[in-house]
């Protein structure tokens, strides 16, 4: 005899009526003597089996350690009866099997993300990390408990979509470095500007983007283009950019203007000090840093649409292989769909941060 792997290993083998009445068939069919390496009612056990291969020849197989075999020269007529009979005893165990699997995956599936169910970092609690300090307009005021400011509201928009709280959301600090680097994190994730990039997915997880930066114009408040609503109200305009960055590109084929081109964008800050360009192209985060800390009466005169298809936006960082990401990523998709991450960003980094999209 012959012991293969019931179809339900892992899940529970077949029930002891099924098992009792295989041994009976292959006994009273063909006189068959099971050697199994422990009792036939196990569930832990595999399923018993006799074969044949031919009547005249000795069947030969490669036999797992523990298990026998031998020939029994018998009719064919006998043999198909057996294949008949263990065909419908396997349907059956097969379709019991995947019928209980179907309910055991359903129920986890309805579980896996809410708050008693997920591994953070403190147990029912939500742990998000930001910058230290957190600048506007990411945060108000430097406090994201608040919730307000754009990464202040997205995570606790994530955090309500996956059932937490407000009260059960704990923020804590970190450099923007030391929370990209490899090894266990202090935070479940944290939401502070990450570009998503090939190289960083190497030692952390993100999720799916919830930002993709615009590109911006600064100026002072005294420049000509200061008062513009449209892109064609920059017609004629100097406007200067960093060489080998996506800001050159915009400024050539988003608005049909020919660049003044720097080395870097200190250089393009000093040029727009001394009058020498009317504005200045940069990424949306750093023209917030550049008009309200380097630009004297400084501004953002508006926002062009990211049209980078390389861009990967920016994700919410979790320690590599977290059991979180594809919780918060279902989390972010599901604000995104919804239109409360577009409603979030409108108010943030538009109308409060007083950067209107050109068009």
């Amino acid at each position: 005899c012959y012991q293969i792997g019931s179809p339900c290993a892992g899940e529970g083998d077949y029930s002891a009526i099924e098992c009792t009445l295989f041994s009976r068939i292959l006994s009273n069919s063909l006189g068959c003597s099971l050697v199994p390496s422990g009792s036939l009612l196990s569930k832990t056990r595999p399923f018993p089996m006799c074969f044949n291969i031919s009547p005249t020849r000795t069947a030969i197989a490669k036999v797992p350690r523990g298990h026998y075999y031998y020939q029994k020269k018998e009719p064919m007529k006998i043999q198909r009866k057996l294949l008949v009979t263990a065909t419908i005893l396997l349907a059956l165990g097969l379709t019991s099997c995947a019928s209980q699997k179907k309910e055991v995956v359903a129920s986890a599936d309805s579980t896996s993300c809410a708050p008693a169910t997920l591994k953070t970092v403190t147990p029912a609690v939500l742990t998000v990390a930001t910058g230290e300090p957190a600048y506007e307009p990411w945060v108000l005021n430097d406090k994201p408990e608040s919730g307000e400011g754009f990464e202040a509201a997205v995570a606790y928009a994530v955090a309500k979509e996956l059932g937490y709280e407000n009260s059960a959301v704990k923020w804590v600090r970190t450099t923007f470095d030391s929370a990209i680097t490899p090894g266990p994190k202090t935070f479940d994730f944290n939401i502070q500007q990450y570009s998503i990039t090939d190289e960083r997915a190497k030692v952390v997880d993100f999720s799916s983007a919830y930002y993709f930066s615009n590109q911006a114009i600064v100026a002072s408040k005294s420049s000509k283009i200061a008062g513009a609503k449209t892109i064609a109200d920059l017609k004629g305009a100097k406007l200067g950019a960093a060489v080998g960055t996506t800001s050159l590109d915009t400024i050539e084929k988003q608005l049909g203007l020919k660049p003044q081109v720097f080395n870097d964008n200190a250089a393009a800050v000093s040029a727009l000090k001394n009058g020498q360009i009317d504005g200045l192209v940069v990424d949306l985060p750093t023209a917030f840093y550049l008009s309200a800390a380097e630009v004297p009466n400084g501004i953002i005169v508006g926002q062009i649409e990211n049209r980078d298809s390389n861009d990967k936006g920016a994700g919410l960082l979790l320690a590599k292989g977290s059991p979180l990401t594809s919780c918060v990523t279902k989390a972010l998709d599901a604000i995104r769909a919804s239109g409360e991450l577009q409603t979030i960003q409108d108010k943030w980094l538009t109308t409060s941060a007083g950067a209107p999209v050109l068009k």
